[in-house]
């Protein structure tokens, strides 16, 4: 059977923590045209789109690529402009790429779109990758996440998750369990998308800020693929300053 997969990348430019966030320059280049070049070489993706709220943005995306799209100002999140995006193409999986990660791979999109592809039940992908330090367990900045035998994921939290009550303290969890973080990439099937850009915000997602749930809320299921990707988000100014030297570092051959 083929299976239409098309990659959107939403890119908004009232970022609170660092407005404009998909123009700043990364090696001379914006950053929104880094994340699109870096996912071109999927084997799955026909398609990688652009959606943006911002005349500045489309301006700048439309002299590497036609493929962009004006969405409205008042949608709420990056998934309700990948949502509104997507009822233009035909497909049956939808890739969601965050558009302020400038080093992600071509590899993680083939690897979230197989998860639907070779499994017909799922109705939604992403990605785990092991956590390696006490310092990204504990972080409230990095979504932990419990999954099943199966790969499905029970829980997401910003807390550390599960609860080890056979390490002595927190700095042995490690020694005594494997814990995952989430990589915020996602597939879906059209179809779910559209299902899915209906519900409102829930509880746990209201006091976790993890929009993830708002699925497991619903009673839909999520399942996962362990990646060794390693994300790095664009949200802060020493965020930038950090991407910065990795992108001189990539072009040197360092």
């Amino acid at each position: 059977m083929n299976i239409r997969v098309i990659g959107i990348i939403p890119a908004r430019y009232k970022s609170t923590r660092l407005p404009g966030k998909p123009l700043v320059d990364i090696g001379g280049k914006p950053m929104i045209q880094r994340v699109w070049e870096r996912v071109q070489g999927s084997k799955y993706a026909d398609k990688i789109i652009i959606a943006t709220d911002d005349k500045r943005i489309y301006d700048t995306v439309k002299q590497f690529t036609s493929n962009v799209m004006m969405t409205p100002e008042e949608l709420t999140s990056g998934t309700d402009r990948v949502a509104y995006t997507a009822r233009t193409y035909t497909a049956d999986i939808i890739i969601n790429i965050q558009g302020d990660e400038p080093f992600i791979t071509s590899d993680e999109i083939d690897q979230v779109s197989e998860i639907l592809i070779d499994d017909p039940e799922p109705v939604m992908g992403t990605l785990v990758k092991k956590i390696k330090t006490v310092d990204e367990l504990t972080s409230p900045h990095t979504a932990k996440v419990v999954i099943d035998r199966k790969g499905y994921a029970v829980y997401f939290s910003r807390s550390p998750i599960p609860f080890n009550r056979i390490a002595s303290d927190i700095n042995e969890w490690l020694r005594y369990g494997t814990y995952y973080k989430h990589i915020g990439i996602y597939s879906y099937r059209k179809k779910y998308l559209e299902k899915f850009s209906q519900y409102k915000p829930a509880v746990l997602e209201n006091m976790e800020k993890l929009e993830q749930l708002r699925v497991l809320e619903n009673g839909d299921c999520i399942k996962t693929a362990v990646t060794n990707y390693e994300s790095q988000s664009v949200d802060t100014e020493e965020d930038l300053k950090m991407a910065r030297i990795r992108c001189r570092n990539e072009i040197n051959g360092e």
